[in-house]
């Protein structure tokens, strides 16, 4: 019996810090819709895109979009009138984790970006709050192209 309340007491304490982790970084959850799938605007205090030229063809730099993990903003290379690169110039990078799944879904996101030529891209499995960020800006990038 006594080794029954035991098991129970430490499964029951396992438990109770399992569920109280918390993977917040400490900032304020600002959360956003991408207005490239609901047509909300930029978070608020985002930058306006801007247009450079380079030798390769013309760079746009979409809005800032505050995720509740952090910044995202997209650069995109537009010649000929196709997108020939995208670039994640600003990702969430809070904690391992982000860097993590920045690490693995930011290239698919750049490539899927080249070969749709919109922002109608698939989010990957784990960076559902990137996809948001990053499809929004990229929508504004696309926009500031005439895209």
């Amino acid at each position: 019996m006594r080794r029954i309340v035991i098991w129970s007491a430490s499964t029951l304490g396992a438990l109770l810090v399992l569920l109280s982790y918390s993977t917040s970084t400490g900032r304020a959850a600002t959360h956003i819709s991408s207005p490239a799938v609901a047509g909300a605007a930029p978070a608020a205090g985002a930058t306006t895109g801007s247009a450079g030229s380079s030798g390769a063809g013309t760079t746009y730099t979409g809005d800032v979009m505050s995720t509740q993990w952090g910044p995202v903003q997209v650069q995109i290379t537009v010649s000929g009138g196709r997108v020939t690169s995208a670039d994640a110039v600003q990702v969430p990078t809070g904690n391992p984790r982000d860097e993590q799944i920045n690490g693995y879904a930011v290239p698919v996101y750049e490539s899927e970006t080249v070969t749709a030529q919109s922002a109608d891209i698939d989010a990957v499995s784990g960076a559902t709050v990137t996809w948001q960020g990053y499809t929004g800006s990229l929508q504004s990038a696309l926009d500031e192209a005439g895209l």
